[in-house]
């Protein structure tokens, strides 16, 4: 079997669900992911790339063409759309050592065209960093938050912004926050109504339900049902 007979991929994916193909690239080889690009090539599409590392990126053939970001180990490949409009989605982290998952959310939404936000070191153990953004924060319809150790912030954030708050618990802290297992349920048993949880380290997926949630409210503003 080939390597091209490996994958299929999804170029129908934006006209069924509003949402790119994207290429989780942990788990994958540099000859599966070269490969992949060439088909994207091919086809004279964009790709949006997840969880690639350095040292797989550095192995790839077209590493020097890719748009990289080590911090959030994702890369573009191709022309990805301009952004346009003003940021309707604020991307907050509890602390620096959360940045990482919240620039993968940036990124996903930047390739998606959408200008965002982002508010870092915000954490609950300095209340008054939050308290001094937090009109800013306001400002935008929807809320995405990323936190690990107690993950308190999306319970505080939850109550005190009217728009959207999507949590994404990480996997930061020592001993029992077990990986982001403590910060998941946190999130998952939070006081705070209406707050919607992703996986652990998931800022793809936050990203992905942040533009589910304004292609909806595209939607009912227009009156169109797609």
């Amino acid at each position: 079997m080939s390597i091209s007979e490996e994958f299929t991929l999804d170029f129908a994916r934006p006209e069924r669900i509003g949402l790119e193909e994207a290429i989780f690239c942990a788990g994958k080889s540099p000859e599966q992911i070269d490969a992949i690009l060439d088909a994207a090539r091919a086809r004279g599409a964009s790709l949006l790339l997840t969880r690639l590392d350095p040292e797989k990126c550095d192995r790839l053939r077209d590493a020097a063409r890719l748009d990289y970001c080590p911090v959030s180990r994702t890369a573009v490949f191709g022309e990805a759309p301009r952004i346009t409009g003003p940021a309707r989605v604020a991307v907050v982290a509890a602390g620096t050592s959360d940045v990482p998952v919240a620039r993968e959310a940036l990124r996903v939404l930047a390739y998606a065209g959408r200008a965002a936000s982002l508010f870092a070191d915000v954490g609950v153990a300095g209340l008054w960093r939050l308290t001094s953004r937090i009109e800013e924060i306001r400002a935008h319809p929807v809320v995405i938050v990323a936190a690990g150790m107690d993950a308190a912030l999306p319970s505080v954030v939850g109550g005190l912004v009217a728009g959207a708050v999507i949590a994404v618990p990480t996997s930061v802290g020592y001993g029992v926050a077990a990986g982001g297992r403590a910060a998941l349920d946190a999130v998952l048993a939070s006081c705070a109504p209406g707050i919607t949880v992703v996986n652990i380290d998931n800022g793809y997926g936050a990203a992905c339900a942040a533009l589910r949630l304004l292609h909806a409210a595209g939607r009912l503003a227009t009156g169109t049902e797609r």
